[in-house]
């Protein structure tokens, strides 16, 4: 068998410790297709299992990395064959069994998608978790009625946590579908990358942040992608238009909602979640067409680094705190 590199977690004194090893493709979890795993990325859950947060992983030693892209290297799946290019998000990958941060992935035909022509491997990570999430949120706003309009304030769409990895890429998906986009965000000197990913206004997190003084706030936002949770979730709520909708796909303000009814019984508003990890394959194949269609890949690129694989533990602190700009990309032959 093969040898390969791998960031593998061991637990010691009650502590997760990192360690880039060479393991044997053996040692890889059952499934039908094994994939040379060519780039993964970091995104807030992989930056909780590196810190050992949430009980995540229950087993080690483990290999984190909630995605990956690269080629079929072998398949006892008629649906793919050796040299097809592919993309797998989430399934729990990289929580419950090993995952993208290795040279080497094994799982079921079942979790992966056919990566879309026009994207790259590094492309497709660049998107990765956070921007198939931010896709999943647009499909769930249009589905409920969310459509560009030339009315007054009819096109306003607000983002909140816009400079994290899901922000910047709706900012960039919503600003291209022909919304306006009023980017939210704690991180003033940021402005000129919102406004590079298309953001016409920027607004201050604290201004969210803070409880509503009433249960009913003067309509502003034709549609929602809220990535923070807590009371910003609740504020926004409040703001939105009659029947508009607020997406629901982060808590990196809190898991609770100090919210009342009235929004949802006067304006018939309407609070969607977004679950990316156990999204029904026929969803993602039409989010990652949409995402090569619609997304402009220059914005993707101006959001993006590439990092080695031996730094992305001292990363993961950093993504917890919202230290992080846009989307990291891990190089897996870097």
């Amino acid at each position: 068998m093969a040898e390969f590199c791998a960031l593998v977690l061991h637990e010691e004194g009650g502590k997760v410790v990192p360690r880039l090893e060479s393991l044997d493709e053996a040692r890889l979890p059952p499934g039908e297709v094994t994939v040379a795993v060519e780039y993964s990325t970091l995104n807030y859950k992989d930056g909780m299992i590196l810190e050992g947060q949430g009980r995540l992983v229950r087993a080690y030693p483990h290999v984190p990395g909630v995605d990956f892209a690269g080629t079929v290297l072998a398949s006892d799946s008629p649906e793919f064959r050796p040299g097809d290019p592919v993309i797998l998000t989430g399934w729990r990958v990289g929580e419950v069994q090993w995952g993208g941060y290795a040279e080497r992935a094994r799982v079921p035909a079942s979790f992966l998608v056919r990566r879309p022509a026009g994207l790259t491997a590094r492309q497709a990570m660049a998107i990765g978790t956070a921007g198939f999430t931010a896709m999943l949120a647009v499909m769930a706003l249009e589905k409920h009625g969310l459509a560009p309009d030339t009315g007054p304030g009819a096109n306003d769409v607000l983002v909140t946590g816009a400079a994290g990895g899901v922000g910047s890429i709706a900012v960039s998906l919503l600003s291209a579908l022909g919304y306006r986009v009023a980017a939210s965000t704690g991180r003033p000197e940021l402005r000129a990358y919102l406004e590079g990913l298309g953001a016409a206004e920027l607004i201050d997190r604290a201004a969210l942040a803070a409880k509503p003084g009433r249960p009913l706030d003067r309509e502003r936002w034709a549609g929602a992608i809220d990535a923070v949770g807590g009371m910003t979730l609740a504020t926004v709520l409040t703001q939105l238009k009659y029947r508009a909708s607020v997406a629901a796909c982060g808590l990196a303000g809190g898991s609770d909602l100090p919210a009342t009814v009235i929004p949802f019984l006067l304006r018939g508003v309407n609070l969607l979640g977004i679950d990316s990890v156990m999204c029904p394959r026929d969803e993602r194949i039409e989010a990652w067409g949409r995402l090569a269609r619609d997304l402009p890949l220059a914005r993707l690129e101006a959001m993006t680094q590439t990092v080695p694989l031996a730094e992305v533990p001292a990363l993961a602190p950093r993504i917890l705190k919202g230290e992080v700009r846009g989307r990291i990309v891990i190089d897996l032959a870097a």
